[in-house]
């Protein structure tokens, strides 16, 4: 189950593409059986094309079906699944348990993100709550670039998961990013890669759900996305 989420999730834009070429076919025969049919005198030869628009309309029917199931499956489904979000560092156990005491950060050398304040005028954090749901890296205002280390806490009575969302600011439409399953305290959150990203404006989030699948207010915070050097 988890793999097959992450198949429809990862290959999201080719599957809309290749069905999105199907259907043209399918239309463009719709559309040539269509023209035979009304041109059709004979009996035979009218039952003929009549099944051919049949079979064109009922394939263009289905792939519409099969379109809406991938948006259906990807926008609703795998967010609120744990398990199609696997954390890439899960098997390294950087998800500390709530005692576990953050050691003094050090710079991966992969890692090419900055935290200069960003000039202006910077919306404030909204929704954290400091141990519980909140974020420490990057902070609010920063400029991120390439892999971005997150770090924070989503330690509360009851865990269930929390997930890792990124918006364009106004956006109503959050992108999840990373899931964990394992509450965390002062510690790694996950990995945010930033590199296919256009430079700009973006909110991240830090959303915690408990056991029995009560979402609490999330910790949002605004950063500038910059092209890594």
């Amino acid at each position: 189950m988890d793999q097959a989420l992450q198949f429809f999730r990862d290959y999201e834009i080719w599957i809309y593409v290749i069905l999105g070429v199907l259907a043209l076919w399918q239309i463009r025969k719709f559309a040539l059986a269509w023209e035979e049919l009304r041109g059709a005198f004979f009996g035979l030869e009218r039952e003929a094309a009549q099944s051919r628009v049949n079979s064109a309309a009922t394939m263009v029917v289905l792939l519409i079906i099969m379109a809406i199931t991938e948006f259906t499956v990807v926008t609703f489904i795998v967010p609120t699944y744990p398990g199609a979000n696997p954390l890439p560092s899960a098997t390294l156990n950087l998800l500390a348990t709530p005692t576990t005491t953050l050691p003094a950060p050090t710079q991966n050398p992969n890692e090419t993100q900055e935290a200069t304040p960003t000039p202006g005028e910077v919306p404030a954090a909204e929704g954290c709550a400091v141990g519980q749901i909140n974020l420490t890296s990057p902070v609010n205002g920063s400029r991120v670039s390439g892999n971005v280390t997150v770090r924070g806490s989503a330690d509360i009575p009851n865990f269930g998961f929390y997930t890792l969302e990124i918006a364009h600011p106004g956006d109503v439409i959050w992108l999840p990013k990373q899931v964990g399953q394992e509450s965390v305290k002062n510690n790694i959150l996950g990995t945010w890669d930033t590199s296919s990203l256009t430079p700009g404006e973006y909110l991240l989030k830090l959303v915690v759900t408990d056991n029995v699948g009560n979402v609490l207010t999330p910790c949002t915070i605004q950063v500038t996305v910059e092209t890594a050097p």
